[in-house]
């Protein structure tokens, strides 16, 4: 009995691990195939600068995150897999669907949240700065974002209860949709499959320019959640990025989470007009 308890761990480290690199096969495949037909034009120097500072986003991001040693939300379900809302529950298919789904709403609640409230949205917004819409726009976060996003993580697994390597299964799964739904690719059946899941084309939308367009298409993985609270907006936005909100490397991208778009354009308004009368 031991020894079978035993090679759990391993089995299920052993799985995230195949699963980890599936993820990171399918954005290197991802970053081939939207170079190759990207479905919105943008500039070559556009594109080398999204791509550049968003992979500096994500190397200094994770190396903040391990200093600071941020695997708290592993750490956290370990010692709690066995109490919330499915912690008595035998692990299975039916644990597994209900975990997913649960963690899934979690998400799209958060992404919610963090479109309303001005002091969350301030750090969100640094996602939402770049011009160029592609899979590695799925890097660009500021670290503080990501930092209270692990905390309200560490929250949901001690309300829902399961297993830290099933944790880890689910986070590497929703890597993998965050990639796929960056991507500038046009998909076949597109609309049919967005009936489902959350697709370029949905997650397009949510990279407007205008705030009456990027406020939608919450959802991460399940298309429902979007559906269900009237969040679902199916269009082609017109432009992609942020108004007044330029970055083109990390120091730039960690700063404008410090100064708002309300102090900015009073900053413009202080600036003389050079027009001549």
């Amino acid at each position: 009995m031991n020894a079978a308890i035993d090679t759990q761990p391993a089995a299920a480290i052993a799985f995230n691990q195949a699963l980890f690199g599936l993820a990171i096969l399918a954005f290197v495949a991802l970053l081939v195939l939207e170079k190759r037909q990207p479905h919105l034009p943008f500039s070559t120097k556009i594109y080398k600068e999204s791509l550049v500072t968003n992979t500096a986003a994500f190397l200094i991001n994770n190396l903040i995150l391990t200093v600071l040693r941020a695997s708290s939300l592993f750490l956290v379900a370990q010692q709690f897999a066995d109490f919330g809302l499915l912690g008595k529950l035998d692990n299975g298919p039916v644990k597994w669907l209900l975990a997913f789904a649960f963690f899934d709403l979690a998400i799209y609640a958060w992404h919610y949240a963090s479109h309303r409230f001005e002091w969350l949205w301030r750090f969100h917004k640094i996602h939402h700065s770049d011009k160029c819409f592609n899979v590695s726009t799925g890097f660009r976060f500021h670290v503080f974002d990501l930092l209270l996003e692990i905390l309200y993580k560490c929250v949901f697994v001690v309300l829902i209860g399961v297993d830290a390597y099933l944790v880890l299964s689910i986070e590497i799964i929703e890597l993998f949709f965050i990639f796929f739904h960056h991507a500038n690719l046009r998909v076949p059946h597109e609309q049919a499959l967005s009936q489902l899941i959350i697709t370029p084309s949905l997650h397009r939308t949510h990279h407007s320019k205008l705030r009456s367009e990027h406020d939608s298409n919450y959802g991460i993985v399940l298309a429902i959640w979007d559906r269900l609270f009237g969040t679902r907006l199916e269009l082609a936005p017109a432009q992609i990025g942020l108004d007044l909100i330029e970055a083109e490397n990390f120091i730039q991208l960690f700063s404008l989470a410090f100064i708002t778009e309300r102090q900015f354009r009073k900053l413009l308004r202080w600036i003389p007009n050079s027009k001549k009368p």
